[in-house]
């Protein structure tokens, strides 16, 4: 850390207790790292309502493969956007369905373009976007 600041937060008892409860569980060893890591999800979430913000994102696609050339549009769409496409996984689910796993990276509103564009396709049965802003010094 460059400079620590130390700050007093006030919280009911029986909030504290919970909190307390669930940082144990997670194995945090510590109120500070805890809290350290709420603040910096809630700053990330902020940050992510900016469409020119960067980030990373991982397209979670679960399709039938046997569905019309969904396979070949998903490695067509990754390579029209090579610049956002930074790695893929494919899982073989079951007889008919598989996992394409798709990382992007760039501004959020770009992601979320080629996103919406994966997860429309025909033949996507199941389909999830997961954000994570990237640190506005970490170049895209």
């Amino acid at each position: 850390m460059d400079k620590v600041e130390r700050i007093g937060v006030s919280l009911d008892k029986s909030l504290l207790a919970e909190f307390d409860s669930l940082i144990a569980k997670q194995g945090y060893e510590s109120r500070s790292e805890a809290i350290r890591d709420l603040v910096r999800q809630r700053l990330s979430s902020e940050s992510l309502l900016n469409a020119k913000a960067n980030a990373v994102a991982a397209v979670c696609l679960v399709y039938d493969h046997h569905a019309t050339m969904v396979p070949q549009k998903l490695i067509d769409l990754q390579h029209s956007h090579l610049l956002q496409a930074i790695s893929s996984l494919h899982v073989h689910l079951d007889r008919h369905d598989c996992l394409e796993v798709i990382v992007l990276r760039g501004p959020v509103g770009r992601i979320n373009k080629v996103a919406e564009g994966l997860l429309s396709m025909k033949g996507v049965k199941l389909g999830k976007i997961n954000l994570v802003a990237l640190d506005p010094s970490t170049k895209s």
